[in-house]
């Protein structure tokens, strides 16, 4: 049939509270024990369980057919591993549980500090820039050849006095580097079985161990070269547990090595090599590492330097808590032979070497830190308490070495020092100033007790006690470092009060010559630590100190850092909305510092973390019931706020806000006062909406505060938000940039659109303009609008139009807005209104028709379909189908869709029943004879 475009009547009349009736569900009771959607399914596996009799039923499903399968029972396979796990731990045995217990009380923890985790501490910390020189153990003429010439025996002899060269003048760098070397020539050495070579390798990187000529590197030096014995142990490592799975053979090779280690002359090589390869004792018989930890032990009592034996008993103890964590005998016996060595420190013989080196007694005992704090921790791991009292009462007997007491602190159990926190104040006060800085002590105490808590009655003198040392130290550096380990416990048990007199300390000490400069690190700890605790920001804020405090930060960077984890926590821990002045004026200045840090050259990201943050805030300022307060406080933050668009965004939601809760406090009946005020609300996003560059915000944010506006009675403020949006369409691009990608814009235009339209039926038409100038104000502009070629949105956007002018023409409308009169009380089904209406509705349906007959001139049938079969729905939905043209356009309109088969079947089936049933209606027997005339066509 052709599509003409004249002559056709009006929209149907409608009953949306009758039509809103026949929509309700109907409503069936259900008998108890019937079928029920969300009743539990009971599903029983259907395979044969283990343990079942042969010839078993029970296993047969007891699942009803009808009951559909749990899917999630079905992926399991019938079995649950939660079941599994009990299951298993149920079937096993009572001894072999007893001997995993054994096993695990034997074995070392995840609580127990590894080496590896301490390594890298020592290397970064113990440096020089002294030249340093290494003795390697090949010259480079030497070769495996000449080597397989010689008996091993031989080479073995040789170890010593063979071939070497040495290096001179290295940096520090170039001395790792080479020691690298040497790691990686004993695993190649080991790979292509030169096992002897491999061996030359290690004795000769124990003899650097000796080797104390710059002494301030002696640690990292341990460090370094321990590396490569332990890389030799690894090597001879894969053996099995007991010496009963060995042969005779492989036993002999092994007391091979062990005789030859044994030959080395030098006592530290043949102790570290020994002790490298000490789980090898295993091998030979069951008590091999029993008898060999406590000779290892005593051999150490040999070696001369102080230094040297501390950190021999260190490799030891690290050996032995590897192999042998439960022979903790020996591992004692090294801590109280360690004490007798600390006689030497003040003997002639390390006091001569310190004058040649000049080096002084305070940083000299630092170099023994990492080998006393390593015993300690292994000695202390999982001790009894009665065996740490007795070690605390020999470090009393050393007269309280500041040194060995530094380290009990730092390795006992924090628990086991905050129980003693007095006794050991006693202890470090009874300290030598000169030979190891007090302040020290007390930042190894302080950690002990930011991890556990001293009894309550001692804390105040705890906490006075330390303050009288750490304030009297005189190095920025050392201060800060002390204070920031103390803040922790401040914080912990008093009050702001004491918090602040923290603060007040700090500020004082890191101020002069802006110490505070090198020390961000600890000022943004303290911070972290004060934020851990006090989580009310009134009492935060009101700490005097608090603020200045943070003016310390003046790095742009680090402010804006410190900045935002206040505000993380703020957003975080404040429940309750805010008005308390001193927490406003605290976090707008805290915002501004962030806002204010953002330039051209910020990330979006950066922009967008910063903005949330800002945004977190601002949700969480209420003045209660002091509204015009609150519309004050978003003039003062969009002034402060003005370069980041999101918070501008959450201000004006925030005012809208404000005016709909007005309404809501008056009940839709404004004073004077309060209509003033919800203008007031409007103009401020009026004026706010422009600044705004992401033209999709100012467009939904004109349309939602128009609808804000209509809400409260304010008709001048809506019609100019409204006329804005308008005026803002022709502005928006083709396309958009979504999360980085551009996209086309059509789709939320569109989306936009059909929202505007939906607004429109409850806006009242001006009194000054014409009829439905808003309306036909929108259309212009989607005529006029340049879409995208190939696009159907402009025909799309009449198609939408169609059901508003419809639902204008009722004589009651479907939604209105309390106390302002729209259209259908203006014209009250005013005959010029409904045809001016008609006239509009027959105008888009000739708009769409021209556009359809040009989709099939050019043979775009799917995309004629497709707005076809909406312009159908649109008419039988919302049309009077009376109209015999209407009608007659309807089933053209029909047949037009289903011309080329792109209509989907099931819709096309629904849509007739639909048409169908709304036939059997009193009031739309006349679609019975359109419906006859609509056919399913098959595709061609």
């Amino acid at each position: 049939g052709s599509l003409s475009n004249t002559g056709w009547g009006r929209s149907r009349w409608r009953k949306y509270d009758v039509e809103l009736q026949r929509c309700h569900a109907e409503s069936l009771p259900v008998e108890f024990g019937d079928y029920h959607p969300l009743k539990p399914i009971m599903v029983t596996d259907t395979k044969t369980r283990r343990g079942a009799r042969k010839g078993s039923t029970s296993s047969s499903s007891s699942s009803s057919s009808s009951a559909a399968p749990d899917p999630l029972s079905s992926m399991l396979d019938g079995t649950d591993p939660l079941s599994m796990f009990a299951a298993a731990s149920a079937s096993e045995t009572p001894d072999l549980g007893r001997k995993r217990k054994e096993k695990e009380d034997d074995a070392v923890g995840p609580d127990f500090e590894s080496w590896s985790a301490k390594r890298g501490e020592i290397l970064a910390r113990f440096t020089t820039t002294e030249k340093l020189s290494i003795v390697s153990p090949f010259s480079p003429g030497s070769s495996a050849v000449s080597e397989k010439v010689r008996t091993r025996l031989e080479e073995l002899d040789d170890l010593e006095e063979g071939s070497q060269r040495e290096l001179l003048n290295l940096s520090q760098q170039d001395y790792a580097n080479r020691i690298e070397e040497l790691n990686q020539s004993l695993k190649e050495a080991w790979a292509s079985d030169q096992k002897v070579k491999a061996l030359k390798i290690v004795i000769q990187c124990s003899k650097l161990l000796s080797d104390t000529s710059v002494i301030q590197f002696y640690p990292s030096k341990f460090v370094l070269i321990t590396d490569i014995l332990d890389t030799f142990g690894e090597c001879r490592r894969s053996l099995p547990d007991s010496p009963h799975n060995v042969n005779d053979t492989a036993k002999e090779t092994c007391l091979n090595w062990f005789y030859k280690i044994a030959s080395i002359r030098e006592l530290l090589p043949r102790l570290y090599v020994e002790a490298a390869i000490l789980k090898c004792n295993r091998f030979l018989n069951k008590s091999g590492i029993q008898d060999t930890l406590p000779r290892l032990t005593s051999m150490i009592r040999g070696i001369g330097d102080p230094l040297v034996a501390a950190y021999a008993r260190a490799y030891l103890c690290r050996v032995g808590m590897e192999v042998a964590p439960h022979l903790k005998d020996s591992l004692n016996r090294n801590f109280f032979d360690l004490l007798g060595t600390f006689r030497q420190i003040s003997g002639e013989s390390v006091q001569n070497q310190l004058v040649m080196q000049r080096v002084e007694v305070p940083e000299y005992l630092t170099l023994y830190s990492p080998a006393i704090n390593w015993i300690l921790q292994c000695i202390a791991y999982r001790a009894p308490e009665p065996l740490l009292t007795e070690m605390m009462e020999r470090c009393k007997t050393l007269g309280n070495n500041a040194l060995l007491l530094n380290s009990v602190m730092r390795a006992f159990r924090p628990e086991f020092v905050a129980a003693r926190a007095t006794d050991f104040i006693c202890m470090i006060k009874d300290c030598d100033e000169a030979g190891f800085p007090k302040h020290l002590l007390f930042g190894s105490l302080g950690r002990s007790l930011a991890c556990a808590d001293p009894p309550e009655s001692e804390r105040l003198t705890i906490l006075n006690e330390a303050w009288k040392v750490i304030t009297k130290v005189r190095s920025p550096r050392d201060y800060i470092s002390c204070a920031e380990i103390w803040v922790e416990f401040t914080c912990r048990h008093f009050t702001k009060r004491e918090v602040n007199t923290v603060l007040a300390d700090i500020i004082k000490h890191m101020t002069p010559d802006r110490a505070f400069e090198d020390a961000y690190t600890q000022l943004q700890s303290v911070i972290r630590k004060i934020l851990t605790y006090f989580h009310d920001f009134s009492v935060l804020f009101s700490m005097e100190r608090f603020l200045p405090f943070l003016d310390m930060f003046q790095k742009d960077s680090v402010r804006v850092e410190v900045c935002r984890s206040i505000m993380e926590v703020f957003i975080k821990h404040q429940v309750e909305p805010t008005r308390d002045p001193v927490i406003l004026n605290a976090m707008l200045h805290i915002c501004k510092t962030m806002h204010d840090s953002v330039n051209a050259l910020t990330l979006e990201d950066e922009k967008r973390s910063l903005a949330l943050l800002i945004i977190g805030f601002i949700r969480m300022v209420s003045f209660g019931r002091d509204f015009e307060q609150q519309l004050s406080f978003c003039v003062e933050a969009r002034a402060t706020f003005c370069n980041l668009e999101p918070v501008l965004v959450q201000l004006i939601h925030t005012v809208n806000q404000l005016s709909m809760e007005t309404r809501r406090v008056m009940r839709g009946n404004h004073s004077r006062k309060t209509a003033a005020f919800v203008r007031a609300c409007a103009a401020y996003s009026f004026i706010t909406i422009p600044s705004l560059s992401s033209i999709f915000s100012r467009l939904s944010l004109c349309l939602l505060s128009a609808q804000v506006a209509l809400a409260n009675q304010c008709l001048s403020q809506a019609d100019a938000f409204f006329k804005a949006a308008v005026s803002i369409l022709p502005e928006v691009p083709r396309s958009i940039s979504v999360e980085g990608k551009l996209r086309s814009s059509e789709s939320f235009l569109l989306d936009f659109i059909n929202n505007f339209l939906a607004t429109l039926l409850v806006v009242p038409d001006h009194p000054e303009h014409g009829v439905l100038y808003l309306v036909r104000g929108l259309l212009n502009m989607v005529q006029d609008y340049t879409w995208e070629d190939n696009s159907d949105a402009k025909v799309r956007v009449y198609i939408s139009a169609l059901p508003l002018l419809a639902a204008m023409s009722q004589e009651t409308y479907i939604y209105s807005i309390p106390k302002v009169d729209s259209n259908e009380t203006l014209y009250g089904g005013d005959p010029k209104f409904l045809s001016e209406i008609n006239k509009l509705c027959e105008t888009l349906i000739g708009q769409i028709l021209d556009h359809l007959k040009v989709l099939g001139r050019d043979e775009n049938t799917r995309r004629q379909g497709a707005l076809a079969f909406s312009l159908f729905g649109v008419l039988v939905s919302h049309g009077d189908l009376r109209n015999n043209k209407l009608s007659q356009l309807t089933v053209n309109l029909w047949n037009l869709s289903h011309k080329h088969g792109y209509c989907d079947t099931r819709i096309s089936v629904r849509t007739l029943e639909h048409i169908k049933h709304q036939a059997q209606q009193p009031d739309m027997a006349h679609l019975t004879d359109t419906v006859q005339r609509l056919a399913l066509q098959t595709r061609t």
